[in-house]
């Protein structure tokens, strides 16, 4: 799904350099990379502050945590993501609230999320799915209006501008009152083990985010509030600070990939390809397509018969896994959540794919869609 040996060998004689000149140091933990890292991944954000952490699930607890979120609160969030965004809400104790998604977009309904709020609502967790933004001009309007915290859950989505009614625009996960990442390998800017950060332009919640990320302290040894040991590995953020400089040529080529699929399969009737809101600038982490009167499985496996990966993100929703049993969700009702599970697949979608490879997968893909 994601060729990361030929990127890398890209850029070999750098990431190899900043990997030794880490190992030469032998400042393994908050070495300079790491603050390095922070301050340019924060300007090319937009944001006054990024913490750094070590993989994209500690970010989404570590924003709970600072935002002091009690046992019993309700979280809104869509189920159609992948399980670490609801999997730290039942571990902090808090309620998972599973609502739709648009079917065009794969993000959350706004209209949805509205109806979902009751009194022990306390916080929202938009996904850019995919690559592609949420409607967060009017998930922020509707969190004003609830006085609500928003979480933006911006781990598939690095790179993504978000265009408001005005004009303005900003990067996901900038918009809310806390964003958080996920620099995963496959990652749109992806380091070489796990990595994680969470940034936001509130000093206070920042400060406290910096300490839940390290044992709850602020000063060595004294310790004021209950955190967890969250630290990015220094040969993460030195090779993060080298990609980092790359990313949005990296996106770059990923839309001219996705550009590609989709004229493949514009004029056929049993494939829809990744809706692009005119709000998002999609930066496709995942190229997904939505079939219809196709076996989605059967493709899935043909595919593999001629050594194409593909993917079916997600099978099970949130609101169907069983470790949400104790939620009581038997009625849970959301039909097109359900209609999606069924129906998408993606195809490979990263910076390497070259004419004669996305060839090869649209002609494999039609093949099968076609006889």
């Amino acid at each position: 799904m994601v060729d990361l040996k030929t990127q890398y060998h890209k850029i070999k004689d750098e990431i190899d350099k900043a990997v030794i000149d880490v190992l030469e140091s032998s400042a393994f933990i908050n070495g300079k990379p790491v603050q390095q890292f922070a301050d340019a991944f924060a300007a090319y954000m937009g944001v006054k502050h990024v913490i750094p952490c070590a993989n994209g699930t500690d970010a989404l607890q570590i924003a709970m945590m600072a935002l002091d979120l009690q046992p019993g609160d309700e979280v809104i969030t869509p189920s159609f993501t992948y399980i670490a965004t609801t999997e730290v809400v039942a571990l902090l104790k808090l309620k998972p609230v599973f609502v739709e998604v648009d079917a065009k977009t794969f993000c959350i309904d706004p209209e949805a999320l509205r109806k979902a709020i009751t009194p022990k609502t306390k916080a929202i967790v938009p996904v850019h799915l995919y690559g592609h933004a949420a409607d967060m001009e009017s998930i922020m309007q509707i969190a004003k209006e609830y006085n609500l915290y928003v979480i933006e859950d911006n781990a598939q989505a690095t790179g993504c501008d978000y265009t408001f009614s005005d004009g303005t625009k900003k990067k996901t996960g900038s918009v809310g009152t806390i964003g958080s990442t996920s620099f995963f390998p496959s990652k749109n800017l992806g380091c070489y083990g796990d990595g994680g950060a969470i940034f936001t332009n509130d000093d206070v919640l920042a400060a406290k985010m910096r300490m839940i990320a390290n044992h709850g302290q602020s000063k060595r040894y004294y310790h004021d509030l209950v955190g967890c040991n969250s630290r990015m590995d220094t040969l993460q953020a030195a090779i993060l600070n080298i990609k980092l400089r790359d990313v949005d040529n990296y996106i770059t080529a990923r839309r001219k990939a996705a550009d590609y699929f989709d004229a493949a399969f514009a004029n056929n009737p049993k494939i829809t390809v990744p809706y692009r809101a005119s709000y998002s600038y999609h930066v496709f982490h995942q190229y997904t397509l939505q079939l219809e009167g196709v076996d989605r499985n059967g493709l899935n496996e043909y595919l593999a018969t001629k050594q194409i990966p593909s993917m079916i993100y997600y099978p099970v929703p949130g609101h169907k896994q069983k470790m949400f049993s104790s939620f009581n969700l038997a009625d849970c009702n959301l039909p097109v959540t359900d209609w999606l599970t069924e129906r998408v697949i993606s195809l490979p979608m990263h910076t390497e794919l070259d004419e004669e490879q996305l060839s090869y997968i649209t002609n494999s893909v039609l093949e099968f869609v076609n006889k």
